[in-house]
Protein backbone atom coordinates (compact mmCIF):
# COMPACT_ATOMS: atom_id res chain seq x y z
CA UNK A 1 0.00 0.00 0.00
CA UNK A 2 1.30 3.66 -1.45
CA UNK A 3 2.12 5.42 2.51
CA UNK A 4 -0.16 8.35 1.93
CA UNK A 5 1.20 11.96 2.00
CA UNK A 6 -1.58 14.34 1.57
CA UNK A 7 -0.65 15.30 -1.36
CA UNK A 8 -3.84 17.28 -2.61
CA UNK A 9 -4.91 18.62 -6.08
CA UNK A 10 -7.57 20.60 -7.34
CA UNK A 11 -9.06 19.59 -10.23
CA UNK A 12 -8.18 21.53 -12.77
CA UNK A 13 -4.71 21.11 -12.28
CA UNK A 14 -4.81 17.47 -12.58
CA UNK A 15 -2.80 16.07 -15.80
CA UNK A 16 -1.32 13.36 -16.92
CA UNK A 17 -0.17 10.35 -14.18
CA UNK A 18 -2.27 11.30 -11.39
CA UNK A 19 -4.43 8.80 -9.68
CA UNK A 20 -6.56 10.82 -7.38
CA UNK A 21 -9.60 9.82 -4.82
CA UNK A 22 -12.15 11.77 -4.15
CA UNK A 23 -13.84 11.67 -1.31
CA UNK A 24 -16.93 13.61 -1.11
CA UNK A 25 -19.85 13.64 1.04
CA UNK A 26 -22.47 15.79 -0.72
CA UNK A 27 -23.93 15.20 -4.35
CA UNK A 28 -23.27 19.00 -5.12
CA UNK A 29 -19.21 18.41 -4.35
CA UNK A 30 -19.31 15.10 -7.02
CA UNK A 31 -21.39 16.67 -9.25
CA UNK A 32 -18.90 20.11 -9.43
CA UNK A 33 -15.56 17.25 -9.80
CA UNK A 34 -16.53 15.12 -11.99
CA UNK A 35 -17.92 18.14 -14.39
CA UNK A 36 -14.68 19.79 -14.45
CA UNK A 37 -12.75 17.02 -14.67
CA UNK A 38 -14.51 15.41 -17.71
CA UNK A 39 -14.54 18.84 -19.02
CA UNK A 40 -11.23 19.70 -19.03
CA UNK A 41 -10.11 16.11 -20.72
CA UNK A 42 -12.23 17.49 -23.60
CA UNK A 43 -10.83 20.44 -24.17
CA UNK A 44 -6.66 18.91 -23.62
CA UNK A 45 -8.15 16.58 -26.62
CA UNK A 46 -7.80 13.91 -24.26
CA UNK A 47 -10.38 10.61 -24.60
CA UNK A 48 -12.63 10.49 -21.32
CA UNK A 49 -14.30 7.66 -19.80
CA UNK A 50 -17.15 7.41 -17.07
CA UNK A 51 -18.15 4.39 -15.47
CA UNK A 52 -21.14 5.50 -13.25
CA UNK A 53 -22.83 3.57 -10.40
CA UNK A 54 -25.26 5.12 -8.79
CA UNK A 55 -25.74 8.02 -10.77
CA UNK A 56 -27.40 6.90 -14.71
CA UNK A 57 -24.98 7.87 -17.40
CA UNK A 58 -28.02 10.49 -18.23
CA UNK A 59 -27.23 11.60 -15.46
CA UNK A 60 -23.68 12.06 -15.88
CA UNK A 61 -23.89 14.26 -19.39
CA UNK A 62 -26.61 16.08 -17.92
CA UNK A 63 -23.81 17.36 -15.26
CA UNK A 64 -21.84 18.20 -18.23
CA UNK A 65 -24.60 19.66 -19.80
CA UNK A 66 -25.62 21.97 -16.63
CA UNK A 67 -21.92 23.12 -16.42
CA UNK A 68 -21.91 24.55 -20.13
CA UNK A 69 -20.44 21.52 -21.81
CA UNK A 70 -22.65 20.21 -24.70
CA UNK A 71 -21.78 16.41 -24.01
CA UNK A 72 -23.39 14.89 -27.76
CA UNK A 73 -20.42 16.23 -29.99
CA UNK A 74 -18.03 14.29 -28.24
CA UNK A 75 -20.35 10.90 -27.73
CA UNK A 76 -20.97 11.34 -31.10
CA UNK A 77 -16.90 11.04 -32.14
CA UNK A 78 -16.11 8.57 -29.61
CA UNK A 79 -14.33 11.11 -27.99
CA UNK A 80 -16.73 10.75 -24.85
CA UNK A 81 -18.26 7.12 -22.84
CA UNK A 82 -20.08 7.10 -20.08
CA UNK A 83 -20.93 3.71 -19.35
CA UNK A 84 -21.67 2.02 -15.96
CA UNK A 85 -19.72 -0.38 -13.35
CA UNK A 86 -21.83 -3.17 -14.38
CA UNK A 87 -20.15 -2.77 -18.30
CA UNK A 88 -16.93 -2.52 -16.57
CA UNK A 89 -15.57 -3.36 -13.53
CA UNK A 90 -17.95 -6.05 -13.58
CA UNK A 91 -18.39 -6.76 -16.97
CA UNK A 92 -17.18 -10.83 -16.96
CA UNK A 93 -19.91 -10.86 -14.22
CA UNK A 94 -16.94 -10.49 -11.38
CA UNK A 95 -14.39 -8.27 -10.49
CA UNK A 96 -10.86 -9.12 -11.54
CA UNK A 97 -8.32 -6.46 -10.62
CA UNK A 98 -5.90 -7.73 -13.39
CA UNK A 99 -7.83 -7.54 -15.96
CA UNK A 100 -9.11 -4.40 -14.90
CA UNK A 101 -5.67 -3.43 -14.86
CA UNK A 102 -5.05 -5.06 -18.55
CA UNK A 103 -8.30 -3.36 -20.00
CA UNK A 104 -6.88 0.27 -19.02
CA UNK A 105 -3.85 -0.42 -20.40
CA UNK A 106 -5.14 -0.88 -23.84
CA UNK A 107 -7.80 1.95 -23.28
CA UNK A 108 -4.66 4.00 -22.43
CA UNK A 109 -2.41 2.58 -26.02
CA UNK A 110 -6.08 2.73 -28.11
CA UNK A 111 -6.82 6.58 -27.19
CA UNK A 112 -2.93 7.46 -28.34
CA UNK A 113 -3.51 5.52 -31.67
CA UNK A 114 -6.93 7.42 -32.20
CA UNK A 115 -5.20 10.57 -32.12
CA UNK A 116 -6.43 11.98 -28.43
CA UNK A 117 -3.26 13.15 -26.55
CA UNK A 118 -4.20 11.08 -23.25
CA UNK A 119 -6.77 9.10 -21.75
CA UNK A 120 -8.83 10.30 -18.32
CA UNK A 121 -11.03 8.18 -16.76
CA UNK A 122 -13.75 8.57 -13.57
CA UNK A 123 -15.18 5.64 -11.52
CA UNK A 124 -17.95 5.88 -9.12
CA UNK A 125 -16.86 3.18 -6.26
CA UNK A 126 -19.88 2.21 -4.99
CA UNK A 127 -20.43 -1.00 -7.00
CA UNK A 128 -17.60 -2.48 -4.34
CA UNK A 129 -20.52 -2.61 -1.59
CA UNK A 130 -22.69 -4.80 -3.45
CA UNK A 131 -22.08 -9.01 -2.50
CA UNK A 132 -20.18 -9.34 -6.08
CA UNK A 133 -17.88 -11.79 -6.57
CA UNK A 134 -13.91 -10.12 -6.41
CA UNK A 135 -15.06 -7.12 -4.61
CA UNK A 136 -13.10 -7.76 -1.83
CA UNK A 137 -9.72 -6.75 -3.79
CA UNK A 138 -10.48 -3.73 -4.84
CA UNK A 139 -7.43 -2.26 -2.48
CA UNK A 140 -5.30 -4.71 -4.70
CA UNK A 141 -6.88 -3.60 -7.64
CA UNK A 142 -6.26 0.41 -6.44
CA UNK A 143 -2.64 -0.46 -6.12
CA UNK A 144 -2.14 -2.41 -9.19
CA UNK A 145 -3.70 0.53 -10.95
CA UNK A 146 -0.90 3.14 -10.39
CA UNK A 147 1.14 1.75 -12.80
CA UNK A 148 -1.02 2.69 -15.71
CA UNK A 149 -1.54 6.24 -14.86
CA UNK A 150 2.30 6.97 -13.51
CA UNK A 151 3.34 5.10 -16.89
CA UNK A 152 1.37 6.54 -19.44
CA UNK A 153 -0.27 10.02 -20.76
CA UNK A 154 -3.14 8.67 -18.18
CA UNK A 155 -4.89 9.88 -15.44
CA UNK A 156 -7.90 8.70 -13.05
CA UNK A 157 -10.68 10.17 -10.47
CA UNK A 158 -11.60 7.30 -8.02
CA UNK A 159 -15.05 8.73 -6.43
CA UNK A 160 -15.84 7.56 -2.49
CA UNK A 161 -19.30 8.29 -1.77
CA UNK A 162 -18.36 9.13 2.41
CA UNK A 163 -22.15 8.41 3.12
CA UNK A 164 -21.81 5.00 2.26
CA UNK A 165 -18.06 3.37 3.08
CA UNK A 166 -17.32 3.70 6.53
CA UNK A 167 -14.16 5.42 8.10
CA UNK A 168 -11.88 2.35 7.99
CA UNK A 169 -12.84 1.44 4.19
CA UNK A 170 -12.22 5.08 3.40
CA UNK A 171 -8.99 5.56 5.24
CA UNK A 172 -7.77 1.58 4.05
CA UNK A 173 -8.70 3.11 -0.41
CA UNK A 174 -7.46 6.46 0.29
CA UNK A 175 -4.09 5.13 1.12
CA UNK A 176 -3.88 3.67 -2.21
CA UNK A 177 -3.60 6.50 -3.95
CA UNK A 178 -1.09 9.07 -4.74
CA UNK A 179 -3.02 11.88 -3.70
CA UNK A 180 -6.47 12.90 -3.67
CA UNK A 181 -9.10 15.72 -5.16
CA UNK A 182 -9.06 18.83 -2.95
CA UNK A 183 -12.48 19.87 -2.13
CA UNK A 184 -13.43 23.56 -2.62
CA UNK A 185 -12.13 25.53 0.02
CA UNK A 186 -14.66 27.00 3.04
CA UNK A 187 -12.59 30.15 2.29
CA UNK A 188 -9.43 31.11 0.66
CA UNK A 189 -7.23 34.58 -0.17
CA UNK A 190 -3.69 35.54 0.18
CA UNK A 191 -3.07 34.36 3.71
CA UNK A 192 -5.32 31.30 4.83
CA UNK A 193 -7.26 28.38 2.93
CA UNK A 194 -9.50 26.26 4.74
CA UNK A 195 -10.63 23.35 3.26
CA UNK A 196 -12.53 20.38 4.13
CA UNK A 197 -10.66 17.02 4.08
CA UNK A 198 -10.50 13.54 5.16
CA UNK A 199 -8.21 12.21 7.02
CA UNK A 200 -8.37 8.59 8.28
CA UNK A 201 -11.32 8.03 6.89
CA UNK A 202 -13.18 10.93 8.92
CA UNK A 203 -14.06 14.63 7.47
CA UNK A 204 -11.73 17.21 8.74
CA UNK A 205 -11.15 21.07 8.30
CA UNK A 206 -7.84 21.37 7.32
CA UNK A 207 -6.12 24.82 8.06
CA UNK A 208 -3.30 26.19 6.03
CA UNK A 209 -2.18 29.58 6.45
CA UNK A 210 -2.44 32.07 8.82
CA UNK A 211 -5.02 32.89 11.60
CA UNK A 212 -5.29 36.16 12.48
CA UNK A 213 -7.77 39.34 13.69
CA UNK A 214 -8.45 39.66 9.71
CA UNK A 215 -9.68 36.00 9.12
CA UNK A 216 -10.92 35.13 12.62
CA UNK A 217 -14.54 35.43 11.81
CA UNK A 218 -13.62 33.22 8.49
CA UNK A 219 -12.47 30.40 11.19
CA UNK A 220 -15.82 30.76 13.00
CA UNK A 221 -17.74 30.86 10.13
CA UNK A 222 -15.87 27.15 8.92
CA UNK A 223 -16.03 26.45 12.00
CA UNK A 224 -19.80 26.80 12.18
CA UNK A 225 -19.95 24.49 9.09
CA UNK A 226 -18.04 21.94 10.47
CA UNK A 227 -20.14 22.18 13.63
CA UNK A 228 -23.06 20.20 11.46
CA UNK A 229 -20.89 16.99 10.48
CA UNK A 230 -21.46 14.28 11.98
CA UNK A 231 -19.69 12.95 15.10
CA UNK A 232 -16.74 14.72 16.86
CA UNK A 233 -15.68 17.89 15.08
CA UNK A 234 -11.75 17.74 13.65
CA UNK A 235 -9.29 20.03 12.91
CA UNK A 236 -5.87 19.74 11.26
CA UNK A 237 -3.33 22.06 11.57
CA UNK A 238 -0.28 20.50 10.14
CA UNK A 239 -0.57 23.38 7.56
CA UNK A 240 -0.95 26.36 10.50
CA UNK A 241 2.10 29.18 10.44
CA UNK A 242 0.56 30.97 12.59
CA UNK A 243 -2.99 31.52 15.34
CA UNK A 244 -3.49 34.43 17.29
CA UNK A 245 -5.16 34.72 20.73
CA UNK A 246 -8.17 35.19 19.09
CA UNK A 247 -8.27 32.23 16.82
CA UNK A 248 -7.40 30.45 19.75
CA UNK A 249 -10.67 31.70 21.18
CA UNK A 250 -12.85 31.10 18.60
CA UNK A 251 -11.61 26.91 18.70
CA UNK A 252 -12.38 27.14 22.55
CA UNK A 253 -15.91 28.59 21.71
CA UNK A 254 -16.77 26.29 19.27
CA UNK A 255 -16.14 23.49 21.31
CA UNK A 256 -18.23 24.96 24.11
CA UNK A 257 -20.99 24.62 22.08
CA UNK A 258 -21.12 21.13 21.50
CA UNK A 259 -23.28 18.83 23.00
CA UNK A 260 -22.11 16.59 25.38
CA UNK A 261 -19.98 13.20 24.35
CA UNK A 262 -18.70 15.14 21.09
CA UNK A 263 -15.04 16.68 20.88
CA UNK A 264 -13.60 19.10 18.78
CA UNK A 265 -10.32 17.82 18.23
CA UNK A 266 -7.50 20.15 17.13
CA UNK A 267 -4.75 17.94 15.94
CA UNK A 268 -1.10 18.61 14.62
CA UNK A 269 -0.64 21.73 16.20
CA UNK A 270 2.83 22.88 16.85
CA UNK A 271 3.72 22.03 20.45
CA UNK A 272 4.54 25.58 21.35
CA UNK A 273 0.76 26.93 20.64
CA UNK A 274 -0.34 23.63 22.40
CA UNK A 275 1.63 25.72 25.81
CA UNK A 276 0.32 28.50 24.81
CA UNK A 277 -3.68 27.15 24.70
CA UNK A 278 -2.88 25.48 28.23
CA UNK A 279 -1.55 28.85 29.83
CA UNK A 280 -4.20 31.07 28.55
CA UNK A 281 -6.64 28.22 30.49
CA UNK A 282 -8.39 26.80 26.65
CA UNK A 283 -7.65 23.76 27.41
CA UNK A 284 -9.93 23.28 30.56
CA UNK A 285 -12.40 23.48 28.33
CA UNK A 286 -13.76 19.53 28.33
CA UNK A 287 -14.45 19.50 24.46
CA UNK A 288 -11.37 20.89 23.29
CA UNK A 289 -8.93 18.06 22.84
CA UNK A 290 -5.71 19.54 21.32
CA UNK A 291 -2.97 17.22 20.06
CA UNK A 292 0.85 18.46 19.27
CA UNK A 293 2.06 17.99 15.68
CA UNK A 294 3.28 14.34 15.60
CA UNK A 295 1.38 12.53 18.23
CA UNK A 296 -2.13 11.93 15.97
CA UNK A 297 -5.40 13.27 16.44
Amino acid sequence: MIAHAGAERRVQDMGHHDHLCLAYGDDAEQRRVVAAYLTEGLRRGERVMYFADTSAPAEVLGWLAGSGTDPGPALATGQLAVTTADESYLAAGSFDPDAMVAGLWQEVEASLAAGYTGFRVSGEMGWALRDVPGAERLAEYETKVNAVFAGGPASAICQYDTRRFSAEQLAAFHGCHPGEVEPEPLYADGTLRLVPSFRGGRRTLRVVGSVDYRTCDALAAALETALHWPGDVRVDMSGLEFIDLGGVRVLAHAAARLEAGRRLRVGELAPLLCQVIGMVGFADVPALVVTARGAGA
